[in-house]
């Protein structure tokens, strides 16, 4: 998989690794070793995915998220020292795709970062348009609409309503859709889909503490609902 990823990292050693693990796996790697170093050069160069540390001096990962997703969709990996469920909540809030918890092997990461790839790849569904409720979703557009307002969503975000549209009334359970939406199943964590849900109620359900577009099913997984 041919690949420019942009990798920013403080930790010599750990920078280091990683990237003569990533080169090896076939991807071109650039290295910054601030958040700061790291912006400027995303905004100079032109890459396929940024993997990202959260802890980073001048400007932490978090800051350094926010500013990208301002002006592109570009895949976001946070490496992360803590992965309790705030972590991960922060992380996807501030636009991160996935999160890998340190510390990691190399392969593990190969696969996590080839799954980001593959989902930012993906070509639009067969349907133009889906709707849900009130929601009108325009899948060759990547775009979202309430009620005519249209509603801000990551690329996870986006791609999780799809495949919960695409199958409305039908339960998927939490592991189907990490495979689907992730992109891996023994690598994931059940609470990054508990997560995602979260955050995608928050933005598209009229009250997302009574939602009635995403509907959980205890024990079995998430449903979409008309």
């Amino acid at each position: 998989m041919d690949a420019r990823i942009l990798l920013i990292e403080d930790d010599p050693s750990i920078r280091e690794v990683t990237a003569i693990g990533l080169r090896g796996a076939g991807f071109t790697v650039e290295t910054a070793n601030d958040g700061q170093a790291g912006l400027d050069r995303f905004r100079s160069d032109p890459f396929d995915l940024i993997l990202l540390d959260v802890m980073l001096p001048r400007l932490d990962g978090l800051e350094v998220s926010r500013a990208i997703r301002r002006t592109s969709t570009v895949p976001i990996v946070m490496l992360t020292a803590r992965a309790d469920t705030i972590d991960v909540v922060v992380g996807l809030e501030a636009g991160a795709d996935d999160y890998v918890k340190k510390p990691f092997e190399v392969p593990e990461l190969v696969a996590r970062v080839r799954a980001a790839l593959r989902r930012a790849g993906r070509e639009p569904d067969d349907a133009a348009h889906l709707a849900l409720g009130p929601l009108t979703i325009d899948i060759a557009g990547r775009t979202v609409a309430r009620d005519g307002r249209d509603i801000a969503l990551t690329r996870t975000e986006f791609d999780l309503l799809v495949e919960l549209t695409r199958h409305t009334g039908q339960v998927l359970a939490r592991d189907t859709l990490l495979d689907r939406i992730w992109g891996y199943d023994y690598l994931g964590d059940s609470r990054l889909v508990d997560v995602a849900i979260q955050r995608l109620r928050a933005k598209i359900e009229a009250d997302p503490a009574a939602p009635e577009l995403i509907q959980t099913v205890r024990g079995a997984g998430y449903k979409a609902v008309r």
